[in-house]
């Protein structure tokens, strides 16, 4: 596995260890050294009836973990008609790279991603997608939505060290992300998503029925997959939903909703919920078997890594092999689990949790719980 360089939290991890239920109340502020501001209400909201984007948590959103500044677009896709708003349109702005946004009318729109939209690591160091609350991408249940990968010949190699570079850097917000489909593709992991290396962010966006391979010990990430994250740094996905109800499941051999190898996580205001794990035989896959089938909500597998849930739901999802809420193994024991402020509950399914339920992790994996619930 890769390794990825320790998130160092402001507050002392404490190791946690408990037995069927944990409910851990101790105070625990809500800003992280002077790099940290409040948790903002400006989110745009979504005029349609399907779950909404993020929790009702209120923990506070690191600067540089919120909305990008989109009011001077580099490319607006759209005239102000539905029709206007091709995935072809979205093909060419990505590969362009820079700030895009819509003008497909005041009513919300679904853009069909028969093609895949890539970021190329030449063009625009920073790539944000803005929906406004009204786009949402469909890949029509055939096609990953969004391909960024620094190791991709295809896409330019920009740096001797594709494997630890700073730049492109994608955000994605106001989003939805629909019916994604990986597992055809040669990397069959993250069906709505996938990036390697440079840095990925997600705020207020939505992911519904994204799916990747169904077996494989490493294959992982319905919704998103990431890897070589740049020096480390963490993916932060910020007042998002995944899932939300039994009919909108993000699907993968492991990581129903989220998968990584040798990545840090910052989860905040989100819900994952109805995630499905599907493989069977876990990692290293048992005799006779294909492997996966861990992490409901997550899988965090890798050495150096930190894992962080804040004012978040994990709720409802479902493995077939270990973690139905969080699959969290470092393999060299330096990795760590931070929760605050959250609920991990009615995940089903697995076993191995020798800790929390619902929470499959080495026994000397520090987990620090504070002000949360961790109950079947």
């Amino acid at each position: 596995m890769k390794t990825a360089a320790v998130l160092f939290l402001a507050s002392t991890s404490l190791a946690a260890y408990g037995g069927n239920s944990s409910t851990n109340s101790d105070a625990v502020g809500t800003t992280i050294g002077s790099a940290a501001i409040l948790a903002s209400s400006a989110f745009v909201s979504f005029p349609d009836t399907l779950p909404a984007a993020g929790s009702n948590g209120t923990d506070a959103i690191p600067a540089g973990a919120g909305l990008e500044d989109t009011s001077h677009p580099t490319h607006v896709i759209g005239n102000g008609t539905a029709s206007s708003c091709t995935g072809a349109a979205v093909v060419a702005a990505v590969k362009a790279g820079g700030i895009i946004t819509f003008e497909c009318g005041s009513a919300p729109v679904t853009i069909q991603m028969t093609q895949t939209a890539q970021i190329f690591n030449n063009a625009a160091q920073k790539t944000v997608i803005d929906g406004g609350g009204l786009v949402t991408l469909s890949g029509v249940k055939k096609t990953r939505i969004l391909y960024m990968n620094t190791c991709d010949q295809n896409l330019v190699w920009t740096t001797p060290h594709c494997d630890n570079q700073e730049y492109p850097q994608l955000t994605v917000q106001n989003l939805t992300f629909t019916a994604g489909n990986a597992s055809t593709e040669t990397a069959p992991e993250g069906g709505a998503i996938y990036a390697l290396g440079g840095r990925l962010k997600v705020v207020n966006s939505r992911f519904f029925s994204n799916v990747c391979a169904s077996t494989g010990p490493d294959t992982a990430g319905g919704a998103i997959y990431a890897f070589e994250e740049y020096q480390g740094l963490p993916v932060y996905v910020v007042h998002s939903t995944f899932g939300g109800e039994s009919t909108l499941s993000n699907v993968c051999s492991n990581g129903g909703a989220l998968g990584s190898i040798g990545v840090s996580w910052t989860i905040i205001n989100s819900v994952i919920s109805y995630n499905h794990a599907i493989g069977h035989g876990g990692n290293p896959a048992a005799s006779g078997t294909p492997g996966g089938g861990s992490g409901g909500a997550v899988y965090n597998d890798g050495n150096t890594m930190v894992l962080t849930v804040s004012g978040s739901q994990l709720l409802d999802n479902q493995v077939n092999a270990f973690g139905s809420g969080i699959f969290f193994v470092t393999d060299n024991h330096t990795g760590s689990i931070v929760i605050t402020d959250s609920t991990i509950k009615g995940n089903i399914g697995g076993s191995w949790y020798p800790k929390y339920p619902q929470i499959s992790a080495f026994p000397d994996t520090p987990i620090t719980v504070k002000n949360s619930t961790i109950a079947n």
